[in-house]
């Protein structure tokens, strides 16, 4: 950019450590040649509010949210946009006319990354967990005209919540189905998607029988891991798969066009995530 003034965009989160988010962004900015700025700030949750507003002083451009700010943070934002709302949480923090805004683009991002295997419009899809991701893609997925929504998770309260979300706001048939032993994917399912909170150990198999899943089903995961259990389980299967690694380049791609209007080279992030990640 030609101004003096450097565009500042911040990641923030507790104990982030090393992450591969800003190494995509930098390696993004220096391939597309953008005069912007991307810190990592660790922020303990208590002070979540002093550095939002320290954000708005400072005239950052906008910002990530990582773990465990992405609910918390909405209180302190002016305003959200309506799958933000409807998910309850902002990963992505855009400045507006002089507003600090909330996306949310963890849904949009899987959904997109499944749209181009299959249309999930009028498809019936499986979601395994039912966290503030599992949430997301369950919105997204609504909002993308699916058949219907079976949310499969270890704990009620939370999965009969995204239920009826799905339901409620968004007029999609969904389901709720406790998952206290090994759940039989049924037949006639189009997309099954793993969006646990918790992954499982790198080898650790998922409680589920595949068996009759149809050959055109897409399996998709959202752990950075890109050879979990299920996306191995989908390759030996020979199922078109969209494992983590895409999910999330695609989701920071989403971010950097809202940041900075530029459409950025996809695969240089997924080549800086892989070196980054040493894969």
């Amino acid at each position: 950019m030609s101004s003096s003034v450097q565009p500042v965009l911040a990641l923030l989160g507790h104990s982030l450590g090393g992450n591969p988010t800003q190494y995509m962004v930098e390696k993004a900015l220096e391939h597309h040649e953008l005069d912007w700025r991307f810190l990592s700030l660790e922020v303990a949750p208590e002070d979540l509010g002093a550095a939002i507003g320290g954000m708005r002083a400072m005239g950052f451009s906008g910002g990530n949210c990582a773990r465990p700010h992405k609910q918390a943070v909405v209180a302190f934002l002016d305003g959200l946009s309506e799958t933000a709302e409807l998910i309850g949480a902002a990963n992505c923090l855009l400045r507006r006319e002089g507003r600090l805004l909330g996306e949310n683009t963890e849904g949009k991002a899987l959904v997109q990354a499944i749209r181009e295997r299959i249309d999930p419009a009028g498809k019936r899809v499986v979601l395994l967990g039912a966290g503030s991701v599992a949430r997301a893609v369950g919105v997204e997925l609504a909002l993308a005209h699916a058949a219907e929504i079976t949310v499969v998770n270890r704990s009620e309260e939370p999965g009969r919540r995204l239920v009826e979300l799905v339901e409620g706001r968004l007029q999609v048939p969904a389901a709720f189905v406790l998952w206290e032993e090994p759940y039989r994917v049924p037949p006639e399912t189009d997309v099954l998607l793993s969006a646990i909170s918790i992954a499982p150990a790198e080898d650790a198999a998922l409680p589920l029988v595949l068996d009759e899943l149809a050959p055109e089903a897409v399996v998709a995961d959202v752990a950075f891991n890109p050879q979990t259990w299920l996306i191995r389980q989908a390759g030996q299967r020979q199922l078109a798969a969209v494992d983590g690694l895409e999910t999330l380049v695609s989701q920071t791609a989403i971010n950097l066009k809202l940041w900075t209007g530029v459409d950025v080279d996809q695969a240089v992030m997924r080549e800086a995530v892989e070196e980054f990640l040493e894969l």
